[in-house]
């Protein structure tokens, strides 16, 4: 559940705490005084990079932001991106049962996990390397432009692409098979941590 009331409340907040008017905050954001108000009652809401930069403005990690955006009941969102359907499946049911508390979504192709994180806020997204006609590495790019806070972890029978992933600063590297044992392993050690996951 969205809460627009409670993010701007925060913004509000953080805005006084830096001691800056709406016309102040406006002109460090490049927008009208108008955008910021509507942005602290509630009535729009900032998208993904525009909370990225007031949050490095206001002198807080994005995640503060995000979080209140998300809401406090909202579980964590994995999705896990394989082109074989039977791994696909049996992983889905692995991480599911791993962690009960997130929703996990799969797909087939890397435009259908775009099209879904066009909509949707992704905490982790396992993704296969090698994807048929496409690049698990160019996928990873994408989704981290949609959300620069999304956790990646290249879940891949090929370890040659290590070096790639690496210079993503992705969260992790699974060789397959999926196991709840690597699922606990890389969830404690995301790049970001995600409320929900952390326990």
């Amino acid at each position: 559940m969205i809460l627009p009331d409670a993010l701007g409340q925060k913004i509000r907040s953080l805005r006084v705490e830096k001691g800056l008017s709406q016309q102040q905050l406006a002109d460090l954001m490049f927008v009208t005084r108008k955008t910021v108000g509507n942005w602290e009652s509630g009535a729009r809401m900032p998208d993904v990079a525009t909370l990225s930069r007031l949050a490095k403005l206001l002198g807080v990690r994005s995640c503060e932001l995000l979080d209140v955006l998300a809401g406090p009941d909202t579980p964590p969102n994995i999705i896990l991106v394989d082109d074989e359907a039977a791994f696909l499946l049996a992983s889905l049911h692995i991480l599911s049962d791993t962690l009960p508390h997130a929703e996990a979504f799969g797909f087939q192709t890397g435009q259908e996990a775009l099209d879904f994180a066009a909509g949707a806020r992704i905490d982790v997204a396992f993704l296969d390397v090698r994807l048929v006609g496409e690049s698990g590495i160019e996928l990873a790019k994408k989704l981290m432009e949609l959300n620069p806070r999304i956790n990646i972890i290249f879940l891949t029978g090929h370890s040659e692409y290590m070096a790639d992933a690496l210079r993503l600063h992705c969260s992790g590297y699974l060789l397959k098979p999926l196991t709840p044992e690597k699922i606990r392993e890389e969830i404690a050690h995301l790049r970001y941590g995600v409320r929900g996951l952390d326990s």
